[in-house]
């Protein structure tokens, strides 16, 4: 039987070892900072920045599904989290009514706030003391083109939802 795929490059193998180790070692300690500073998991400091980024404030629930990388259904739950704690509220989108709209709240922006500077700091001490803005620069060029590829292909929770795939209503 012979294998069909190639190993990976020395330097293929060493660059996925460093970015799963990064990944690992990074993301306990940054949770653990959005918990203290805002009692927040992960998931939500993402929902929450990427609707206080957002122009208006607000997105349909689908696209942050999309843009967060995580299940409709998980992120649904957690944003009903949010909604209880006064962070979000949740309406019918005006233009399609089985769509549903999250917005961030006065709280909500209260709380961000209150996290983004240790989570700056987080980060900034753990991902970027150590590298240049030349390498920061590099790096995310790269982390870019390889999350464009990824998108391409991406798993069925965070497929982008065309109207194709939507059965309309009887």
């Amino acid at each position: 039987m012979t294998d069909a795929s190639p190993a990976l490059t020395p330097a293929q193998l060493a660059a996925y070892f460093a970015f799963t180790e990064v990944s690992a070692l990074l993301r306990p300690s940054v949770e653990k900072q959005l918990r203290e500073a805002g009692g927040l998991s992960y998931v939500q400091f993402q929902l929450l920045a990427r609707l206080g980024d957002h122009p208006q404030g607000q997105q349909r629930m689908t696209d942050l599904a999309d843009g967060v990388v995580h299940s409709r259904s998980g992120l649904t739950y957690q944003a009903q989290l949010l909604e209880q704690r006064g962070l979000v509220s949740r309406s019918p989108s005006p233009d399609d009514e089985r769509s549903t709209v999250v917005a961030i709240t006065s709280a909500g922006r209260d709380v961000l706030a209150a996290v983004f500077p240790g989570h700056i700091e987080t980060v900034r001490g753990l991902l970027f003391s150590r590298v240049t803005d030349d390498d920061a620069e590099q790096l995310a060029r790269i982390l870019g083109r390889v999350s464009e590829h990824l998108r391409a292909a991406p798993p069925r929770s965070a497929r982008k939802r065309t109207s194709e795939i939507r059965r309309p209503r009887p």
